[in-house]
């Protein structure tokens, strides 16, 4: 089949070696380095062959393909992804990000009436997440303008020991219950985004458990950058986008909800075909889609309106890829942790700064690293550290020093690496990945420094 010549090609030249040899497999620009796998993800050049055949297909005959091929090809991917989550195949469909899968479960979730439900979430909480959160209690009232669930967040200190963390939600549900409500639902991270550390999401799903509360588990930066067991993990809630660390064109996520909870996610977002409505005041809906057998779930994520798809059925494809090309998950996690780990303490070293870890080295057993800029936060009055030589600038300064590095990461080194504020420091979160070596980070590191001597110098204060 043409559709599998990009893999198989690849695949017959032998086990790939990691690093800067497998360029030749990615469409990147020659001249650019990709630390940002975090974000928008990347896939290579076979998978996205394979993403244009299925688009062609959609193209050549689109309603056969659209109404009967596609759920087949859905169903596929499914069971793949299910497969390497270590999840039933009936507990997993796909949607196009993690925001969306997160919306799916808020937005489906009824509150008691009493007004005495609570959401908990971390202060390491995602943006759009917490955003969403937001959206559930300003949109849920009670009467009289008060709400009928209420939000708390959880406040963590970096970098926290795992205990701390479930110390921290123990506290606070103690807390919660001391003031007569309710805790409902908590939201918490696999791998959080910033800054890029592994959460004790183990921990706290167990934690919930054992207080009665709903887990989701905000895995949107997991799949493919963890091992991941749902089985044994037994989450209420979770979700992953697999366009980030999977190799899966952009946007594709796995949203699971386990057999218990899937009659409390009554709809898709948006509501189409596969919603099964228990009150209607006129006449029966028609589905204009094929029958089916399966369950309301799984039908109700089919066809949410006419979208692209083609992202999703390639998640097949991504994972043979891995592993006909790559050797493996347990090979691909092996090498980008470890580069992750090494990587950001070498550049570290050039920059004479730090990783962020805790004593137990917890946080860093992922593929992201976060090494802070050698620029200190002084006090406006500090007129030596600021401008002085003192390799400080002023708190104030922070978010428009963040935007100049950034803007000459692009411009003068023609990359682009995150960066974050926080205990008074300025933090760079690099992705380590199958294309990169050492010698990424160390080049990292010394533009980093180049550009950093340029702040101190107070460079950035003269831009417009």
């Amino acid at each position: 089949m043409a559709s599998s010549n990009a893999i198989s090609k690849a695949a017959d030249e032998g086990t790939a070696t990691f690093g800067h040899s497998l360029h030749k497999e990615f469409p990147f620009d020659a001249n650019y380095r990709n630390f940002n796998q975090g974000s928008f993800g990347a896939w290579p050049t076979a998978i996205h062959t394979r993403l244009r055949e299925y688009q062609d297909q959609a193209n050549q005959r689109p309603d056969p393909f659209i109404r009967y091929e596609l759920p087949r090809l859905l169903d596929e991917s499914r069971e793949a992804a299910a497969a390497l989550l270590r999840a039933p195949v009936a507990t997993v469909v796909l949607v196009p990000n993690a925001t969306l899968a997160i919306n799916v479960i808020l937005r489906n979730l009824t509150w008691n009436p009493d007004g005495r439900d609570v959401i908990f979430y971390f202060s390491t909480v995602y943006g759009g997440c917490g955003k969403t959160i937001d959206y559930i209690v300003d949109s849920h009232q009670a009467g009289s303008g008060r709400p009928l669930v209420s939000a708390r967040e959880i406040p963590l200190k970096h970098p926290f020991e795992d205990k701390d963390a479930v110390s921290a939600f123990e506290a606070a549900v103690a807390q919660c219950i001391a003031e007569g409500h309710r805790p409902r639902l908590c939201v918490f991270d696999t791998v959080s985004s910033l800054p890029g550390i592994r959460f004790p999401f183990e921990s706290l799903t167990k934690a919930c458990r054992g207080h009665g509360v709903l887990s989701l588990v905000d895995g949107a930066q997991g799949i493919g950058q963890i091992d991941l067991d749902l089985t044994e993990l037994d989450p209420d809630f979770f979700l992953s986008n697999c366009h980030k660390w999977l190799f899966v064109p952009r946007g594709c996520a796995v949203l699971y909800v386990p057999l218990r909870h899937q009659a409390l996610i009554r709809s898709s977002v948006p509501t189409s075909h596969g919603y099964v409505a228990t009150q209607t005041g006129g006449s029966a809906r028609i589905n204009p889609l094929p029958p089916s057998k399966k369950s309301p779930f799984v039908r109700n994520f089919e066809f949410t309106g006419t979208i692209d798809c083609s992202p999703y059925l390639c998640v097949t494809d991504a994972l043979k890829w891995r592993k006909e090309v790559l050797g493996g998950e347990d090979k691909i996690l092996e090498y980008t942790q470890t580069l992750a780990r090494e990587g950001g303490r070498r550049t570290a070293e050039i920059l004479g700064t730090e990783v962020l870890e805790n004593s137990t080295g917890t946080l860093g057993r992922c593929c992201m690293t976060n090494v802070a800029l050698p620029i200190q936060f002084a006090d406006g009055t500090d007129a030596e550290a600021i401008g002085g030589g003192g390799g400080g600038i002023a708190a104030a300064e922070g978010p428009v020093a963040m935007q100049w590095i950034l803007k000459k990461l692009m411009e003068d080194h023609n990359t682009f690496i995150p960066l974050f504020q926080g205990n008074g420091k300025l933090w760079a979160r690099m992705s380590a990945q199958v294309y990169l070596e050492m010698e990424d980070f160390e080049w990292a590191g010394r533009a980093l420094l180049e550009i950093c001597q340029r702040i101190t110098a107070g460079e950035h204060r003269c831009a417009n």
